[in-house]
């Protein structure tokens, strides 16, 4: 190997490997020219909410579903409305305050743009 490869760019794989002029993924089988190497993109993840609506810093949102609280006796229940949420990554991607409870992590998936 004279250089390291650049990764899959279908599956973002390590395990490229040079056959001739072609560029080689085992996982995916995707071949592509060594001298077409795309460039990266920037990818934006956008968060959406449980009917589609597209969320940002600062919006409000109401639960939607009656929420247990891991550890606690407490439940979030539904129609709580939580106000200026900040958007995360991972899988709860919503991290906020809620009154009485304190600060909390959600998913979006269980809440509706208010």
């Amino acid at each position: 190997m004279s250089a390291c490869l650049p990764p899959c760019p279908q599956c973002k794989s390590g395990f490229v490997y040079e056959d001739g002029p072609l560029l080689i993924c085992p996982e995916c089988a995707h071949e592509w020219s060594a001298e077409e190497v795309p460039e990266p993109e920037d990818e934006v993840v956008v968060i959406k909410d449980a009917v589609g609506n597209v969320l940002q810093d600062g919006d409000s949102v109401t639960v939607i579903k009656d929420l247990k609280i891991k550890g606690s006796s407490q439940v979030v229940k539904v129609g709580t409305k939580v106000r200026s949420i900040r958007l995360t990554g991972g899988d709860h991607d919503i991290d906020c305050k809620i009154d009485g409870i304190g600060n909390m992590q959600l998913k979006s998936e269980f809440v509706r743009k208010a």
